[in-house]
């Protein structure tokens, strides 16, 4: 005779499992997104003890769950007033798979959060994106394998939770007794066969689970969500300009800046480190600083002394980073009409063919990024940074990872679309002569300090100061002691040179950009500040030459030079048929005198 298998512990498992998969699937997720932007002190703290339950042995934290919910513990009494008894009843087994598999849902959803790209949501909240429309939309989308799994792995940790459930809800018949409690009480009673049903009904439904999941994310190239409507926000105000004076304290320095920005395109030039890039934060409400204003056409969007600190989807600025941060779940079109979305469907598509029109992105529109060349995606970041109609617009390195050709064509590209901007615009860069022939204005950092700012033009005839000029190309530089009002020597270059200007008294040295030097031997004149020079050393590019001269007597090594000097290919082979020495002009009215800060 066979006894019919009683299927409880299945339907009771299924029911407790699935129940705790769902709390845990909202509480893992709200905390892992609440612990991605804290940075607070006690991070690490709050972490641990989100995970304790992943590493503490199951009977502890049944243990610990009888002290905080028993009948004579406080919350057991409240309970209890309240007529409410958990202990030893299926809730209680829904508390404890629920704490069990908590961990894994968390810890894996923060991991897919963490590796998303964190450009992607700056992108976002720059073209007008609510925190939650950045959630859903961005997030979301682009970490909702690592979710899936994560969902995966904690039903599979409640399916099958054992210790801390036998503990709390215990082992009642028809009520709390689970799949793994039913295995333990099988094989205590010596009954091997129903425990081996047990266990293969276990492994069923979890390898089930797992297939299932599995294939549908293989066939699922990307999962659609719906934008959520946004109001109407009232038309921005007329243009007037840009006015910054902030300052951001950063590990290595405090970051003042000062500049009034208009129509004309402004470059901000600086070494690697000097802040150009937490500027650009710091206005496109990326990054906050500790003290300042900050007032764009009239309205303030930050302001330390009034507690004013708009978000990033309030201020009306377009971002194009220096990796484009392109969302690779949406296509070219739907990249374009990310900031869209407060206009009508008539209007976003009215904007984004007009956008698709004007970077030559005809045929490309139902892409994806990654389908895209260097080129592409940057012409798809300056649209969708230009589709929105940004008050102002701030770029961040956009041509610096693509190659020399495609770079000049970019370029040529980007000029043409600034110059029928009507708003304002910052270039950031270390390229010198990408912010020359972008922009007409220049703003000039280093650690921090603004050092000059200005027409670009008056800054690289008269940088003023070393640094300066360093920053702004110059390639030499002679320690000076003066000799008379019109008559310096070069420590460094080891001679004397001839000035035509004023010298101040505050003057440490002198400079002579590298292009600017002539060669006697390729002049029709004889020029002052003459001297005999020798070849140590040379490299080129396809069009320049640039050499290193030694003054006045012949190099003894490669490094043994006082001078660096370009000229075009042309000019080299001309000047290779005359004999060593050659006689290099420092022209006094191209010598400018510098300070030393």
């Amino acid at each position: 005779m066979v006894l019919a298998l009683d299927l409880s512990p299945l339907w009771i498992s299924l029911k407790i499992a699935s129940l705790a998969t769902v709390i845990t699937f909202f509480l893992g997720i709200i905390a892992a997104r609440l612990l991605l932007d804290y940075q607070g002190k006690i991070k690490g703290i709050i972490d641990g003890i989100l995970i304790t339950p992943l590493v503490l042995p199951p009977t502890v934290i049944g243990f610990l769950l009888l002290l905080i919910l028993g009948k004579n513990s406080p919350t057991g009494q409240l309970l209890n007033k309240l007529g409410i008894n958990l202990i030893f009843s299926w809730q209680a087994a829904v508390i404890t798979a629920t704490i069990v598999a908590f961990p894994l849902m968390y810890r894996t959803s923060l991991g897919a959060f963490e590796q998303i790209e964190p450009n992607l949501l700056r992108a976002a909240r720059t073209l007008g994106a609510s925190e939650w429309r950045v959630f859903w939309q961005v997030m979301l989308p682009l970490s909702y394998r690592g979710i899936v799994a994560a969902t995966i792995l904690s039903f599979a940790r409640a399916l099958g939770e054992f210790g801390a459930t036998l503990m709390l809800a215990g082992n009642i018949p028809g009520q709390t007794q689970t799949l793994p409690i039913a295995i333990f009480s099988a094989v205590e009673a010596g009954d091997m066969q129903q425990a081996f049903i047990w266990v293969s009904i276990t492994l069923f439904i979890s390898l089930s689970v797992i297939f299932i999941v599995n294939l549908s994310l293989q066939a699922k190239g990307n999962i659609q969500f719906k934008k959520p409507s946004i109001r109407e926000v009232k038309t921005q105000p007329s243009l007037t300009g840009l006015s910054v004076n902030i300052e951001k304290y950063l590990p290595n320095f405090a970051l003042k800046i000062n500049l009034q920005a208009n129509r004309e395109a402004l470059g901000i030039l600086g070494a690697s480190g000097s802040g150009k890039s937490m500027t650009l934060n710091c206005l496109a409400g990326l990054a906050k600083p500790e003290g300042g204003q900050i007032i764009l056409n009239g309205r303030v969007l930050f302001d330390a002394e009034k507690g004013i600190n708009l978000s990033s989807s309030e201020r009306c600025i377009g971002f194009v980073f220096q990796n484009y941060a392109l969302f690779p779940h949406l296509t070219v079109r739907e990249n374009i009409a990310f900031g869209l979305q407060k206009f009508s469907q008539p209007e976003q598509h009215k904007r984004v063919e007009l956008k698709i029109a004007q970077m030559q992105l005809q045929g490309l529109e139902n892409r994806y990024p990654e389908q895209l060349s260097g080129g592409q995606q940057q012409r798809v970041a300056l649209a969708r940074a230009l589709a929105i109609e940004p008050e102002a617009l701030l770029l961040d390195e956009p041509l610096s990872s693509l190659d020399t050709q495609l770079r000049s064509q970019i370029e040529k590209q980007l000029r043409e679309t600034l110059a029928n901007y009507t708003g304002i615009t910052l270039l950031v860069s270390h390229n010198l002569e990408e912010i020359y022939r972008v922009c007409q204005n220049i703003l000039v950092i280093s650690q921090g300090e603004v050092l000059c700012y200005g027409d670009k033009r008056d800054i690289f005839t008269n940088p003023g100061s070393y640094e300066i000029a360093r920053l702004t190309g110059c390639k030499n530089f002679s320690a000076i002691k003066i000799v008379s009002s019109a008559c310096v020597e070069a420590i460094d270059w080891g001679c004397l040179l001839t000035i035509s200007q004023p010298i101040p008294n505050a003057v440490a040295y002198i400079g002579i950009r590298a292009h600017h030097l002539v060669f006697a031997e390729l002049a029709s004149f004889k020029a002052v500040n003459s001297f005999p020079c020798w070849l140590a050393q040379m490299s080129e590019t396809p069009h320049r030459m640039t050499l290193y001269l030694k003054l006045n007597s012949p190099s003894s090594h490669i490094n043994d030079y006082h001078l660096q000097v370009e000229l075009f290919k042309e000019n080299w082979y001309l000047l290779q048929s005359f004999p060593l020495p050659w006689h290099i002009c420092l022209d006094p009215n191209r010598l400018v005198m510098l300070d030393d800060v």
